[in-house]
C-alpha cells in the first residue's frame, strides 16, 4: 500500500529517511517497522521565520517495496531509415529538439562546431592556463552548449511554455540525480552534467541519429522560401559537406556570424524580449547568516542558501502602486478560502496561500504579496488549463 503526505518538518527530520519514518509513526500512528520506504516527491524550504522548517510531499510504501522507478521514462525508437531533420548545434535546445525527433519518428542529424564535452574541458584548461582561446571550442561553443561549463545556471518558475517535468524526468534517465525532481530550485551540477549531455549524445546515435563534431554550417540550402538543408565545413579537414533536410538553427546567441549570415542572406529573423540582470557576489556564508536568520549560519541539514531577487522579465519597467490595507485584506480573504482546495488538489501553491493567509499577511512586504499571488494564479491556472484540456477531447 502506498500513501502520500505533505508534512512540515525540521531539517534535522527531513535530512534522514529514518528520522522522516519516526516523524510517521508519532503523527500519522502508523506502525515504524510496516514502512518499508519513503520517496521525496517535492522538497521546499520555508526560511521565512526565525525557526527553519522543511515542506515536504512524501510518498509512503506500506508493507511493500517500491517497484516503480522514481522518473519517468521516456522511450526512444531506432530512427534508422527514417526522413532525417538537419540540428544546427548541439546546446541544450539542439539535445532536446533531437531526442524529441526521435520521439516523433524523425532521426536527427546534429553538427556541432564545437569538440565533445571531454575534448572541450581541455580547451578551456588552455584559457586559463595559457590565455589561449579556440574560437570554435570554448565557454559559448562545444557540446552542451554555453552553460555546460559556466557557473549561474538560471531556473524557471514560468509554466507558459508547458510543465518542465518532462525536462527534467529526461535528465533524470539519462543520470542526473532524482533529487532534482522534488528540489524547489532543481540544480544538476557542474561537475555530472558533462556525463548527462554525454549520455544524451549516446542516446541519439543508439537510435539511429548522427552527431557531428567540428563541423560548422555556413549556409542553408533554400528552395523558394523553404529550407531543404545546409552547407557546412569540417574544421579539421576544411571539407565541404552537404545535409539535406528541414533545419532546426538551435545555436544559441553566441553564434553572432550565423545571425550575420542570416540578414545578409534576407531571411527572416524576429528578435525576442531580453532581460539585463546584475549579478551580485557575496560570501556564501554572509548569504546562509541572511537567509536562515543565524550567526552559524545553515549548520549540518541546510543547504546553502540561494538569495532571490526580484527579475524583470522583459525590457519593460513596471510601475506598482503600493497595497491597501483593504488590498491586504481581501487578498488574505480569498487565500483563506482558496487553502483547503488546494490542499485537496495537492497544489503546488500551497506554501504561497499560507503566507497570505489572514495570519501571515501581515508579515509580507508588497513585492512579496505580489510575487505570491502570481505563483497562486499560475499554479491553479495551469490545472484548470488542464481540465479544459481534458473535457476539450
Amino acid at each position: 500500500m502506498t500513501k502520500e503526505y505533505q508534512i512540515r518538518v525540521l531539517p534535522v527530520v527531513a535530512a534522514s529517511e529514518n528520522a522522516i519514518k519516526r516523524y510517521l509513526a508519532e503523527e500519522q500512528g502508523i506502525d515504524q517497522r510496516t514502512i518499508n520506504s519513503v520517496r521525496v516527491l517535492k522538497k521546499s524550504i520555508d526560511a521565512r521565520q526565525r525557526t527553519i522548517f522543511v515542506n515536504l510531499k512524501i510518498r509512503v510504501y506500506i508493507n511493500e517495496v517500491p517497484q516503480d522507478d522514481e522518473y519517468e521514462h521516456t522511450e526512444y525508437q531506432n530512427v534508422e531509415g527514417r526522413p532525417q531533420v538537419v540540428v544546427v548545434g548541439e546546446g541544450p535546445g539542439g539535445l532536446f529538439a533531437s531526442l524529441r525527433l526521435i520521439e516523433l519518428g524523425l532521426r536527427p542529424v546534429v553538427l556541432e562546431r564545437g569538440k565533445d564535452v571531454r575534448e572541450r574541458k581541455m580547451d578551456l584548461a588552455q584559457i586559463t592556463k595559457t590565455q589561449k582561446v579556440d574560437p570554435e571550442s570554448n565557454y559559448c561553443f562545444g557540446e552542451g552548449g554555453a552553460g555546460a561549463y559556466s557557473d549561474g545556471k538560471l531556473y524557471t518558475r514560468s509554466k507558459k511554455r508547458g510543465n518542465v517535468n518532462k525536462i527534467l524526468n529526461v535528465f533524470c534517465q539519462h543520470g542526473a540525480s532524482t533529487s532534482i525532481l522534488a528540489d524547489a530550485h532543481p540544480h544538476i551540477g557542474t561537475d555530472k552534467l558533462p556525463q548527462v549531455i554525454e549520455s544524451m549524445r549516446n542516446t541519439i546515435i543508439r537510435c539511429g541519429g548522427e552527431v557531428h563534431f567540428q563541423t560548422k554550417m555556413t549556409r542553408l540550402l533554400l528552395e523558394g522560401d523553404k529550407a531543404v538543408g545546409v552547407e557546412a565545413v569540417d574544421l579539421q579537414t576544411g571539407a565541404e559537406k552537404t545535409f539535406r533536410g528541414p533545419v532546426i538553427m538551435a545555436t544559441g546567441h553566441s553564434a553572432r556570424d550565423v545571425y550575420r549570415y542570416l540578414a545578409e542572406a534576407k531571411i527572416e529573423i524576429e528578435a525576442k524580449g531580453i532581460a539585463v540582470g546584475v549579478r551580485l557576489e557575496h560570501p556564501s556564508q554572509l548569504i546562509d547568516q541572511i537567509q536562515y536568520h543565524s550567526r552559524n549560519g545553515r549548520g549540518k541539514y541546510l543547504p546553502a542558501a540561494e538569495k532571490e531577487e526580484e527579475k524583470q522579465e522583459d525590457n519593460t519597467q513596471a510601475v506598482q502602486v503600493e497595497l491597501s490595507q483593504e488590498d491586504k485584506q481581501n487578498v488574505a480573504r480569498i487565500a483563506h478560502k482558496l487553502q483547503p482546495i488546494a490542499q485537496m488538489m495537492q497544489a503546488e501553491c500551497q506554501q504561497q496561500l499560507q503566507a497570505l493567509s489572514p495570519e501571515h499577511i501581515g508579515e509580507q512586504e508588497d513585492k512579496k504579496i505580489r510575487a505570491y499571488i502570481q505563483a497562486v494564479f499560475d499554479d491553479l491556472g495551469n490545472m484548470l488549463g488542464e481540465l479544459r484540456n481534458i473535457l476539450s477531447e
